[in-house]
């Protein structure tokens, strides 16, 4: 009788010892491709029927091509629809280089982006690791086409690679949430190990999690897709055409594929699908929320009121003009955030950035204001009125010792008031102590703070004892002036 050579083939056929999922040595065998022979005929029947099935459930077709074939499952959602981005609004999002001009000519017309999002063997990456599903997305006739490429074995990747690289040659603007850490570096590795596609990369790549991340961080906390789907995407009256009420735990693909090669059940499967076109979905409305918040920018500076805008999202804006090299619009957009009303951990926060903003451009009397508002908000009859929580006091502490050296450097450089100076940096010195007997600074940090402000004490009591040396007034007898 035949003994089928690999592992997962062997427990199909001899159903009497089946592989434990506990079983490490199975997961390993999984991952190893199939070598190019003809499968024995008692096993192939079992093979093309489950990929039949998975075809059938999902009404997938199978793309051939010289490198071999895969499944293939394409849809059109009328939502979300194309974007239409202004330039400058653009230019936020690429990467500030000398290539910009040209980066920015390319990334110009939507209809060249191609949203990824790949499905993987495992988070860690590496060579061992398989993108058995790979999807993308354009905008096409008013709508999304989302197209996804599915290795029914590992021995299909090639073939899958090999469709990939046409779709990118034709989109050259990758657009993807987290893929510059993850999905193109995990894509690149699996396309230098065919030998076949040589120096192949997307003419720009353009990662939304980072701006997501600048945005909307500091009001969610986490800036996952679902999250910000549930929170920002759908938040603003409109709700989304699809839900994750549903949705599988994507920690639980890789095992989900591991038992398809195994047992060939499809059925768990399209779960994988709907999650995967539903990333694309959401990634293709960040793509068009971020754009559009970003176009709003001059409007929200100059609103009124915080109805239309959360406040919280006008700061992650202004964070987001500064890092990118906007300075005037980041202003104003500070200046609008804490008009709007900010919690006052993200108030001290923004008035600290707007002070160093102002201190740039050489506004000093902006500056000297938001540092001294930090320096009284910190005062023992604030506090007393409204107690902190843990975290906050320590951040409170940190705005106020910045300012207070802010000040320290104002005072003895441009104002000329090095007593001034003085009297704030021992003033810090003491708050810092008593942070440090209070639990609300540890040693070792108190310990890096002190000596960095005894430093700047210890400069300016030198300044000031020199200065009243050279002023001090004479005592003994008065020379006589020597006359002709």
């Amino acid at each position: 009788m035949f003994i089928c050579v690999h592992p997962w083939i062997q427990t199909r056929c001899h159903r009497a010892t089946p592989l434990l999922k506990e079983d490490k040595f199975a997961r390993i065998a999984a991952l190893r491709p199939a070598r190019n022979r003809e499968a024995p005929a008692a096993c192939a029947p079992e093979s093309a029927a489950a990929g039949d099935r998975l075809a059938q459930l999902l009404g997938a077709g199978i793309n051939r091509n010289h490198y071999g074939e895969h499944l293939s499952l394409r849809e059109w959602y009328p939502t979300p629809g194309m974007c239409s981005p202004d330039p400058r609004s653009l230019s936020l999002l690429l990467p500030q280089s000398s290539a910009a001009e040209l980066a920015l000519t390319a990334a110009a017309d939507p209809g060249q982006w191609l949203f990824l999002d790949t499905e993987t063997t495992g988070l860690s990456g590496g060579t061992g690791t398989y993108a058995f599903m790979v999807g993308i997305a354009w905008w096409e006739g008013g709508g999304l086409q989302v197209e996804q490429f599915f290795m029914r074995d590992l021995n299909e990747e090639h073939s899958l690679l090999q469709e990939l690289f046409e779709r990118m040659k034709a989109r050259p603007v990758l657009v993807t949430f987290n893929g510059k850490s993850f999905d193109w570096p995990l894509l690149d590795t699996r396309f230098r190990m065919t030998r076949a596609f040589k120096d192949f990369a997307p003419r720009l790549h353009l990662d939304l999690l980072h701006p997501a991340r600048q945005l909307w961080r500091m009001r969610l906390g986490s800036v996952r897709l679902r999250d910000l789907e549930r929170q920002v995407l759908s938040g603003d009256g409109r709700p989304l055409d699809w839900t994750r009420r549903d949705d599988i735990d994507s920690s639980l693909i890789p095992q989900m594929y591991f038992d398809y090669l195994r047992e060939g059940a499809a059925e768990p499967l399209v779960g994988i699908f709907r999650h995967n076109q539903m990333d694309l979905r959401g990634l293709a409305a960040l793509a068009g929320r971020i754009l559009t918040l970003l176009d709003s920018a001059n409007g929200i500076a100059n609103a009124v009121s915080a109805e239309e805008h959360n406040p919280m999202d006008v700061l992650g804006l202004s964070r987001l003009m500064r890092k990118r090299g906007q300075p005037t619009r980041a202003r104003a957009l500070y200046e609008t955030a804490l008009n709007f009303g900010l919690p006052r951990s993200l108030e001290r926060m923004a008035q600290l950035e707007l002070a160093q903003l102002a201190k740039r451009e050489l506004d000093y009397n902006r500056a000297v204001t938001l540092w001294d508002a930090l320096r009284e908000a910190s005062g023992a009859k604030q506090r007393a009125a409204a107690p902190l929580l843990p975290e906050d006091e320590l951040r409170a502490l940190e705005a106020t010792i910045a300012a207070a050296e802010q000040l320290a450097i104002y005072y003895e450089h441009r104002a000329r008031q090095p007593q001034r100076a003085m009297e704030l940096v021992r003033a810090a010195l003491a708050e810092v102590q008593q942070a440090r007997r209070d639990g609300v600074l540890t040693k070792d940090r108190a310990m890096r703070i002190e000596t960095r402000l005894s430093r700047r004490l210890t400069r300016l009591e030198r300044r000031c004892q020199g200065s009243s040396l050279f002023s001090r007034p004479r005592t003994g007898p008065r020379s006589t002036p020597i006359t002709a």
